[in-house]
């Protein structure tokens, strides 16, 4: 039995050796405080630009010129990551940091063997000296890992600690990461790797430069191969397994990351923040197809042309696709310059919506004929293409056979004002010439607009005259979607059947796409802009510094260009719209007599303005709700009436011509159904007039 004596030094030992613990854990907790691990100065990681399902579209290296780019644990095939703890840690989710078995069967081998066969280093301390680099190998180096371990353990979880390390770890050259090394090495990200390439990747931190596959392919795959076999001794493969692996060949190149959408990325380059990749509604497949197809075409044209391309979804306004030059890096093509945003000269591309206008207002139809002839619109003598005029043609065929002096003749009756006004209702403002008010000149190309914003009118063609406002996700501002109109959707479809015809070029597959095509003066600028039920494609091709290229037209240059494009989209080909209800396309036989030819007056009566003013509708007045009960046996007509124009007189309905030609400028109407309705008018000279009401 202990005496007193004894009892109180045991006591006193005791205490004594508690309150020294207790000031030890007080003196640790103050150091780590006082000097924490450099956790928040983790080296800058690659900024990305991301696709519209977050695929890695372009990065860009570090200040430091690195491709180091953030990993998530998620992101990274899970046999990977469980093969490298197996390899490197395999006490990696238990231990607090330093693997105390690990560090006593490494000392054990140095003192036997006299030299190191296996180290003692946890992943937690391999990232301890990924974040602040060691100067030596000396033993005050090993503590400080070792003490920083122990820190970074306290502060991060484990699977922060392997996203960081599996973000940091060396791969050869300026490889950082796992997903560059995998983008690098074996051209896709991290997520599915094979047997094979995830011992490849748990083998090259240990010696990133001496074992660099791209370098010293056997030493890599020698490498490699002792990780198999490591796996097969750790029970993680089995040796068939193994063999397999063992065969498929080390990969002895390096490939270039994901290098796509330049102009976006680069123009949004300045706001994104380090760690938090831009995303883009641009989806990677359409944009690599369409890259492709520039840059082949661009070959096949020659030096100096370069191809830009959009492709939107017309329902949302969402760019899919955009295509700045041929070749971004090319001096020869200014690739650098962004074609898609230079205001150019359209040519002939904005015919579709002259013709729709006149559609709209019930001024021609389809086999309504007009004439293709040289005329005189006040000094305004425009000319066809080839220099030659066809005589009679149908407004179908004006247009798809893209004359002008029709084009001309149609645009001064519905008026290059109200088409302006049209564009800018749907979000698109074209350049006129200093000082010009808008002129007929606007039908031929006489003004200035964007490949984006062309294709931006033609979403409307696409979406039953709806269209939204393009975006691709670098706008510094939120794009207001609302949906604005530039046709109706009569008209629109009625222009979508006639492009539907257009002949396509020789050796293009078919797609069922309606299109056009056009050329600026002085071969400057060749356009195709197509479209089919959903999706917009908008070819431009000629010289960035607006040089003529003799023999540049839409059709030879940019057309196959258009249909390759979409053919190496891969988009599903989505139906053109069918015919709205309502919607008449009559045989000329069966035309009303105001609409079997366009435009009686002489051009010189059209230039200086008819003698008799233009037909007015006065009753209803535009917007008016009426109450008729349509849906009774008691439905009672709508009086229709106007002042001015020149009998006799055309009334339309919803495009649908009524029964009998008026003398006088009284009519009546019975609706067929409650909704909004389009009252038109149209004299014996061409003019027209309308009005939209609602019948309750």
């Amino acid at each position: 039995m202990l005496s007193q004596k004894a009892l109180r030094r045991i006591a006193w030992s005791t205490g004594a050796f508690a309150a020294l613990l207790a000031i030890s854990a007080i003196v640790l907790w103050q150091l780590d405080r006082a000097y924490p691990p450099p956790l928040d100065s983790q080296a800058t990681t690659s900024a990305e630009v991301l696709d519209r399902d977050g695929q890695l579209l372009r990065a860009f290296a570090t200040p430091d010129g690195y491709w180091r780019l953030p990993t998530s644990l998620d992101k990274v095939d899970r046999n990977f990551v469980d093969m490298l703890v197996a390899y490197e840690d395999k006490r990696f989710w238990d231990h607090p940091g330093i693997d105390l078995l690990a560090i006593g069967r490494a000392a054990l081998q140095l003192v036997t063997n006299g030299r190191i066969v296996s180290g003692g280093s946890t992943l937690s301390m391999q990232l301890a000296r990924l974040i602040e680099p060691r100067d030596s190998r000396s033993i005050a180096s090993k503590v400080k890992q070792v003490l920083r371990a122990l820190q970074i353990e306290r502060r991060l979880t484990k699977r922060e600690i392997l996203e960081r390390y599996l973000t940091l770890a060396p791969y050869g050259g300026n490889l950082e990461g796992v997903r560059a090394a995998s983008l690098a090495y074996f051209g896709k990200e991290p997520a599915r790797l094979t047997v094979s390439e995830s011992a490849l990747l748990v083998a090259l931190p240990q010696l990133p430069e001496k074992r660099r596959p791209d370098r010293n392919a056997l030493i890599a795959q020698a490498a490699r191969d002792r990780v198999l076999q490591r796996m097969v001794s750790a029970g993680r493969l089995s040796e068939r397994e193994a063999a397999r692996a063992a065969v498929d060949p080390v990969p002895d190149l390096r490939r270039p990351l994901p290098a796509l959408a330049a102009h976006a990325a680069y123009s949004a380059l300045k706001r994104i923040e380090p760690g938090k990749p831009l995303q883009l509604t641009v989806k990677k497949s359409v944009q690599a197809g369409l890259e492709a197809v520039a840059r082949e075409a661009a070959k096949r044209l020659g030096p100096k042309l370069s191809v830009a391309m959009v492709m939107a979804d017309s329902r949302t306004g969402e760019i899919l696709g955009e295509v700045g030059s041929a070749d971004f890096f090319n001096a020869g093509r200014s690739g650098w310059i962004d074609m898609t945003r230079v205001l150019r000269s359209p040519g002939s591309t904005l015919k579709p919506f002259i013709y729709g206008l006149a559609f709209e207002q019930g001024m021609v139809a389809q086999e309504t004929m007009i004439e293709d002839s040289p005329a005189d619109f006040g000094g305004y003598r425009p000319k066809n293409f080839d220099m030659g005029y066809q005589g009679d043609v149908t407004i179908r065929q004006a247009l798809q056979l893209s004359l002008n002096v029709p084009a001309v003749r149609v645009l001064d009756g519905v008026g290059p004002a109200r088409l302006l006004a049209r564009f800018r209702q749907a979000g698109v403002n074209p350049t006129l010439p200093i000082n010009e008010a808008p002129g007929l000149a606007i039908g031929l190309g006489g003004v200035g607009i964007s490949l984006r914003d062309l294709v931006q009118l033609y979403t409307g063609l696409a979406n039953g005259g709806k269209v939204h406002a393009l975006r691709d996700g670098t706008e510094a501002t939120p794009v207001d979607n609302t949906a604005a109109t530039i046709l109706d959707d009569q008209a629109t479809w009625q222009i979508a059947d006639i492009l539907r015809g257009v002949k396509p070029p020789q050796g293009a597959l078919p797609r069922g796409i309606a299109y056009k095509t056009g050329t600026s003066y002085g071969y400057r600028d060749a356009w195709s802009v197509g479209f089919d039920g959903r999706y917009v494609l908008g070819v431009w091709v000629g010289r960035a510094d607006a040089s003529a290229v003799p023999g540049l037209s839409g059709y030879v240059s940019a057309a196959p260009i258009l249909f390759e494009g979409f053919v190496r989209t891969g988009l599903p080909a989505m139906p053109l719209p069918s015919r709205p209800a309502g919607v008449l396309s009559p045989k000329r036989e069966e035309l009303p007599v105001t609409l079997v030819r366009f435009g009686p007056a002489s051009d010189s009566q059209s230039a200086a303005g008819p003698a008799e003013p233009a037909p007015r509708i006065v009753f209803p007045p535009d917007g008016a709700r009426v109450d008729l009960a349509p849906a009774t046996a008691q439905a009672t007509p709508l009086v229709l009436k106007l002042q001015g124009g020149r009998a006799p007189f055309r009334w339309l309905a919803n495009g649908k011509p009524l029964v009998g030609v008026d003398r006088t400028r009284t009519a009546t109407w019975l609706p067929d159904g409650a909704g909004y309705s389009t009252l038109t008018v149209i004299d014996s000279a061409g003019r027209a007039a309308s009005v939209k009401v609602f019948v309750e």
